[in-house]
């Protein structure tokens, strides 16, 4: 019997990375959220051209917004059937994590960085916040050679056999 950690593995494939964001931030929890596409917005995610690269969330009108997401054109649909390429798009949670949330970025600071974009096992899109306090560069140089040594220190176990 597998775990349900496992088993959202095993089910995930990333459309969409934010490989930036764990370098930039320290990413303190994750939240699971769903997304509100339009048709061809889908069709376009599973070709996997998007990118979150330079994406954020924000509170809207209650909600949480994703904010500057790049969902290219579905090439085969017509003119009149496409979406806008970076239109903000409303995340799914729970009215408790809205609220959560809501609270943390207005009392701690901090900010809600889309990690991944992925299909889950039923197929529905999903979009995994992180919410991250930003790095300074003194962190990121650690962090770095920390990514660094342990490389070397691997390379080295590997040689001595």
């Amino acid at each position: 019997m597998t775990t349900k950690a496992e088993e959202r593995a095993l089910a995930q494939k990333y459309v969409a990375l934010n490989r930036r964001a764990r370098h930039d931030y320290f990413i303190t929890s994750t939240v699971e959220a769903g997304i509100v596409l339009a048709g061809t917005e889908v069709k376009s995610l599973r070709t996997g051209q998007a990118s979150i690269q330079e994406s954020f969330a924000t509170p809207k009108d209650g909600g949480i917004y994703l904010l500057n997401a790049y969902i290219p054109e579905y090439k085969q649909a017509g003119a009149h059937l496409q979406h806008a390429t970076r239109r903000p798009r409303q995340l799914l949670l729970h009215k408790r994590e809205v609220d959560k949330l809501l609270g943390a970025v207005k009392r701690d600071g901090v900010t809600l960085v889309p990690l991944g974009v992925y299909f889950n096992k039923r197929g529905i899109a999903k979009v995994e916040i992180g919410l991250a306090k930003g790095k300074h560069k003194a962190d990121k140089r650690e962090a770095i050679k920390e990514r660094d040594w342990k490389r070397d220190k691997a390379r080295i176990m590997r040689a001595r056999g």
